[in-house]
Order: structure tokens, then C-alpha cells, then sequence
């Protein structure tokens, strides 16, 4: 699964320890989810989408979708 996440978070100005702050988890995870070595779990996923007020489609795409 490709993500938007390191673009919505760039065009705020965050770093990735504010993102994991605000969504309490490690600067890690942010990390790991920004590159694609982790897919976030469900709730996760719809948590960083209501973060910045978009559609969970809008942060994640299949690969199908590209």
C-alpha cells in the first residue's frame, strides 16, 4: 500500500515526532509507515485521516490504484 502521509504532513510544517506525538505512537512507526515498510492498523489508518481531515482514501492507496 502506497501512502500521502509524508506530503499531508510536509504541507503542515510537521515534523514526524509531532505526527507521532499527536497520534501517540514512536517517530518510528511515522517512519516505517511514511516508507512503506508498515501499513497501519485499521483504526490507526482512519485516526491519521481524521487528523487531517480527510478521506481514508485520500492518505492510503491500493496498489491497484497507484
Amino acid at each position: 500500500m502506497t501512502n500521502h502521509l509524508r506530503d499531508l504532513r510536509g504541507a503542515r510544517g510537521w515534523s514526524q515526532q509531532h505526527l507521532a506525538d499527536l497520534l501517540e505512537v514512536s517517530r518510528q512507526s511515522v517512519n516505517a509507515i511514511e516508507t512503506g515498510r508498515y501499513d497501519p492498523s485499521l483504526p490507526l489508518a482512519f485516526r491519521i485521516a481524521e487528523l487531517f481531515g480527510v478521506a481514508i482514501e485520500q492518505v492510503f492507496v491500493s496498489p491497484s490504484r497507484g
